[in-house]
């Protein structure tokens, strides 16, 4: 008993109680807050009621989205840009506003005495939904209000499931138009089995009808199409080109206002920001969350103004937090190959060639017990880490004795370290060292 008074004495000395809730977040709730309540204006998935600089875009979806109001099925529609130039906010944009005008069943068309036809506006993210049976239940349970009934999350035919959608939309008429987002993650996973159900469903159909908007990043993936299912999907095609440096400063600014508190940030912060986005082919997320870490750093430090200075350690926050994922959810051979690297810059010998890696990422298979892939499948790795920035490789010529290329980290080698550890499955690799040593 006088052991544990005199731990409790020691702790109350040295100031060392457990402090209250209260206490504990009593010099954060104090602060001046730089945002105002709804900080998640700053977030990409905002829909502000204004889009700047992307009237074009939204003119031409309207024009084509707009047959559905009048009771007839609109064209297909592929979309493509780049991250971050306003591709899923223009289309669910627009869903609000087709939804919202098909609700407003008194609106005249103008021709005659007939109402806005009823459309149905459906949005699935093809990273979080990326199965045909997984997309066809999800666009199927949208119009299903009884749980008993509802599509299950697995366990039917794909054929049962396709029929289900197929009396869905039929009993509910009009026009159901569906936005596949990020649909070339859902082709490279479950090829276009999904979107050829989709694409020739209105031969099926009797009082209903369905289009599909397809958005993507990425222009390669329709080559995995097959020929029936491109021609139709791409009926119609949209290209959304990257913000410059005025056009991201523009939509900061509308969102600054409407997330900051007046007077609580420099002027400039918005044109850094922007400067800084458009380096990374205008991309609107990257300026967004520049913004917005930037905002909650200078929040968390209790400084009186946002300024740039927090911009540049933002820029650094989400650098890393990037390459951490990154390197997180690397498969398991790239990681090795990653190591590989790794070792050889932590001793100090600086950059590898090809061949080097390749030996010393042999050594670390025999090492872990797995089997070594060719050179030719790790020389892919090694061009893929570089792609993802993770690694540099340079070409570098010696004239008539060929040419290879020299490799090196491009993240810190401790930052790199911190993830790779956390995998069990390589982590007695990290600190190994190759028998293959770097020829004088």
């Amino acid at each position: 008993m006088h052991g544990t008074r005199a731990k409790r004495g020691d702790a109350k000395t040295l100031g060392h109680e457990n402090p209250s809730a209260e206490s504990i977040f009593k010099p954060y709730l104090q602060q001046r807050p730089l945002f105002k309540k709804d900080r998640d204006i700053l977030r990409p998935s905002y829909i502000p009621e204004r889009l700047p600089h992307r009237d074009m875009q939204i003119d031409t979806l309207a024009s084509i989205l707009s047959t559905a109001l009048k009771g007839g099925r609109p064209s297909n529609v592929l979309i493509f840009g780049k991250t971050g130039t306003g591709k899923t906010a223009v289309a669910k944009y627009l869903g609000n506003a087709i939804s919202k005008a098909a609700g407003e069943r008194a609106l005249p068309l103008g021709v005659g005495p007939e109402e806005l036809a009823r459309v149905h506006f459906v949005y699935i993210n093809c990273e979080v939904v990326d199965t045909q049976y997984g997309v066809l239940a999800h666009i199927g349970n949208r119009f299903i209000s009884d749980w008993d009934e509802r599509i299950p999350f697995t366990g039917w035919p794909t054929e049962k499931v396709y029929d289900q959608l197929k009396r869905q939309i039929d009993e509910l008429g009009g026009v159901t138009v569906i936005v596949l987002d990020e649909i070339d993650k859902l082709v490279y996973k479950s090829g276009d089995d999904v979107l050829f159900h989709l694409t020739q469903i209105n031969d099926d159909l009797s009082r209903g009808a369905l289009s599909v908007v397809a958005i993507s990043n990425d222009l390669k993936f329709t080559e995995f199409l097959d020929a029936r299912v491109r021609s139709r999907l791409g009926e119609e095609r949209l290209v959304f080109p990257p913000y410059n440096a005025k056009q991201l400063q523009d939509i900061l600014a509308q969102r600054a206002e409407l997330a900051l508190e007046a007077g609580m940030y420099d002027e400039s912060v918005i044109a850094l920001c922007a400067a800084l986005a458009a380096q990374e082919h205008g991309d609107a997320r990257r300026a967004l969350d520049l913004l917005r870490v930037s905002g909650e750093l200078a929040e968390r430090d209790g400084a009186p103004r946002l300024t740039d200075a927090y911009v540049v350690k933002a820029k650094n926050k989400i650098e890393l937090d990037c390459v951490t994922e990154v390197v997180r959810t690397l498969p398991l051979q790239s990681k090795i190959v990653l190591i590989a690297i790794y070792a050889s810059e932590n001793r100090g010998e600086g950059a590898s060639t090809t061949g080097e890696v390749y030996d010393a990422y042999r050594d670390l298979c025999r090492r872990a017990g797995y089997t070594p892939l060719t050179q030719r499948r790790v020389t892919d790795f090694i061009s893929e880490l570089d792609m993802l920035g993770i690694i540099t490789a340079r070409l570098k010529s010696f004239g008539r004795g060929g040419r290879t290329r020299e490799i090196s980290l491009g993240v810190s080698s401790g930052e790199l370290r911190q993830v790779l550890v956390e995998d069990e499955m390589v982590r007695d690799l990290v600190d190994f060292v190759p028998t293959q040593q770097k020829l004088p």
